[in-house]
């Protein structure tokens, strides 16, 4: 049967794990995007250093295989939404972190309204409550395509806070009671 093959980690670690400024970059980043832990930051990283590797080796190349290879790399990234359709070369290398984490279905939920927070987005997709073109997704680090942005809805029928209709009633009850006794003061 052959021994079970070896995974490698999505990430690489910082080389210097203790540097403070990074650390507070990394902080305000996992704040900013409701991430759980610093390795989905360090994750994206490796996707974009994967991206800017690949763009400085189509610059190193010969204008007849740059011709070749380009469109494949452009594509990709302008069909995720990273770029624009018409981008230049020059423009991947300077892509950021913020850029794909904006491309994540985490984001892409709460900046459509689906959600109030970015932690209670991933909530809502973790609990299998989004989806995307009327498929369940569970991830919240799946990387949205342009194409798939407008299908990302609840799945099935799914309102945000339902109130019950016993708290309903409550509510309501309460309310002309805080009313007469403000004209009583």
């Amino acid at each position: 049967m052959g021994d079970p093959r070896q995974l490698k980690n999505k990430y690489e670690r910082p080389k210097r794990l203790w540097e403070s400024k990074r650390i507070a970059e990394e902080k305000a980043i996992k704040r900013e995007y409701g991430l759980k832990t610093m390795k989905e930051i360090w994750v994206m990283n490796q996707e974009l250093k994967r991206v800017r590797r690949a763009a400085r080796r189509l610059l190193s190349l010969t204008e007849e295989e740059r011709e070749r290879d380009l469109p494949k790399l452009m594509g990709k990234l302008a069909k995720l939404g990273i770029l624009e359709e018409n981008a230049k070369l020059e423009q991947v290398l300077s892509l950021t972190v913020r850029d794909i984490l904006e491309r994540r279905l985490q984001t892409r939920v709460q900046r459509k309204g689906l959600a109030k927070t970015t932690k209670q987005a991933r909530q809502l997709i973790t609990h299998g409550f989004v989806s995307v073109g009327g498929r369940k997704i569970r991830s919240p680090s799946y990387l949205v395509q342009i194409a798939e942005d407008d299908s990302i809805s609840y799945y099935k029928k799914f309102e945000l806070e339902q109130p019950e209709p016993e708290e309903e009633a409550a509510a309501e009850a309460k309310e002309p009671e805080k009313k007469e006794e403000g004209a009583a003061e």
